[in-house]
């Protein structure tokens, strides 16, 4: 019997977002630190685009591994509906936090909204692309092949 994704969000269940609210505590901690890492150690020996672009390759896979280990530890069985909205909640968290930064640092809106611009040569979208699948993916793959 399947189920649409409607019956399925009808059904979510709020206490399950509590440990994946945690992990993206802890996704935000890791991403500052590449960040120190990034503004520290690469940008002065790789340039400035290299070092963006090397950071953002770290921290995409930061987050695959963060959610790849969580998914496979938790004994939380989740539906596809709240591993769609898990996903969802992990970007506009970290997309409101970033815009959020920017403001409390004195960024403009447009210098903000530049990082996620592909024709210019940016490539931070993909961390939001990684948080938005990255729950779905595991949450998929590993409830497939990981008995509960």
């Amino acid at each position: 019997m399947t189920t649409s994704l409607w019956s399925e969000a009808v059904s979510v269940r709020p206490h399950v977002f509590l440990y994946p609210l945690g992990i993206w505590v802890v996704m935000a901690v890791i991403a500052v630190a590449n960040g120190a890492v990034r503004e520290v150690l690469l940008i002065p020996r790789v340039g400035t685009y290299a070092g963006h672009v090397l950071s953002t390759g770290v921290l995409v896979a930061a987050i695959l591994v963060v959610s790849f280990a969580y998914f496979s530890l938790t004994p939380v069985v989740y539906a596809r509906a709240e591993l769609a909205l898990v996903g969802i909640l992990w970007t506009v968290l970290t997309v409101g936090f970033e815009f959020v930064v920017g403001y409390a640092e004195g960024t403009p809106v447009s210098v903000t909204l530049g990082q996620y611009d592909v024709l210019a040569g940016q490539v931070w979208i993909a961390v939001p692309i990684a948080l938005l699948v990255s729950p779905l993916l595991f949450g998929w793959y590993l409830a497939a092949f990981l008995p509960r």
